[in-house]
């Protein structure tokens, strides 16, 4: 099979080889997938770094999430069941040798989701990371009846999810941005309530806005100094959820948030959450999903790619992620 094959955990661009592989073959409990299209993440960012939360043994095929046909399955029931089916699946676990920017990829069934007759591939392949994120984390507010919300990187593909969900179940939410056209971008979209982290009145107005709707839970992708800046502005016993770190930077908090005012700061991690599901729990998530992926949770697509163009796509991505997804289409 032909894959992109990264050499160096340091993001360059001699660091990547389009190859000729070995095709692999399923193990117990694992399927074989033709990949359909692949889309570059935050995420894959990350890992090409050596910033994520795991490193493979070099060389490795990287590429988190996409969406294939299964062609060959392993010993076990769910394994066999997804034989023949289209999917949505992710390679984001330590245990997964390969990646998605390849011809193919085995990846573990519990890291699949079987994809309705009609869905499109496409969208399917950019299904795990940024809608199911925004479902879950916004589903925990729910459950947790928090009164609102505040999250950052608002403008990102993930971030606009979250709007839209919260907007469909009518739950306020603090949108917090970097740049001064972001903020118009979402004040276009519908917005109410979005703040520019570099204005120099932000933290002030945060924090009002924050105690007066009653944000008890936040949504962090950037980490940073950011983070400590959006839970000191956050109510008395709030929460945080870090699920990223676009600044590459670790989070700092401030102690007294967590010593004297009660807060609490915890992780979201979208392949522990997912591997911790039952299978009844992932067909009816994967249906309410891929209802919603033409509409909140849909993905703008600026770019599709082959393996070749591939390291081209990921500094375009990475120079501007707001734009639109790119896909590599192996």
């Amino acid at each position: 099979m032909r894959a992109l094959e990264l050499r160096a955990y340091d993001g360059r661009p001699e660091s990547f080889a389009v190859i000729d592989r070995p095709d692999p073959h399923p193990g117990p409990g694992q399927v074989l997938v033709r990949v359909a299209a692949s889309p570059i993440n935050p995420s894959d960012l990350a890992f090409l770094n050596g910033l994520y939360g795991f490193k493979k043994p070099l060389p490795t095929i990287p590429g988190f999430e996409g969406s294939g046909t299964v062609i060959e399955s392993g010993p076990g029931l769910m394994s066999r069941y997804l034989k023949g089916k289209r999917v949505a699946c992710t390679a984001a676990d330590p245990k997964i040798s390969g990646g998605m920017w390849a011809e193919y990829v085995v990846t573990s069934a519990q890291l699949c989701i079987p994809l309705d007759d009609k869905m499109n591939l496409d969208q399917a392949a950019m299904m795990l990371v940024n809608p199911i994120t925004a479902w879950a984390m916004v589903d925990e507010a729910r459950r947790a009846n928090d009164r609102a919300l505040v999250q950052t990187a608002a403008a990102s593909a993930l971030g606009r999810m979250i709007i839209r969900l919260c907007k469909r179940f009518q739950m306020p939410l603090i949108n917090v941005v970097r740049r001064a056209e972001q903020v118009e971008l979402l004040k276009r979209e519908g917005s109410e309530h979005v703040l520019n982290s570099e204005d120099p009145g932000f933290d002030s107005a945060l924090r009002e806005l924050a105690r007066g709707l009653g944000a008890s839970l936040a949504l962090d992708a950037v980490a940073g100094e950011l983070t400590g800046r959006v839970l000191r502005a956050q109510p008395k016993q709030s929460r945080m959820l870090i699920y990223g770190a676009l600044s590459m930077s670790a989070a700092q908090v401030d102690p007294g948030s967590l010593v004297f005012e009660g807060k609490k700061v915890e992780g979201f991690w979208l392949s522990q959450w997912l591997a911790q599901q039952s299978f009844p729990k992932k067909i009816l998530l994967s249906r309410r999903i891929q209802r919603l992926l033409d509409s909140d949770l849909r993905s703008d697509i600026r770019a599709k790619v082959p393996l070749e163009q591939a390291a081209a796509a990921i500094r375009e991505y990475a120079s501007n992620m707001t734009a639109g997804k790119i896909l590599i289409t192996p």
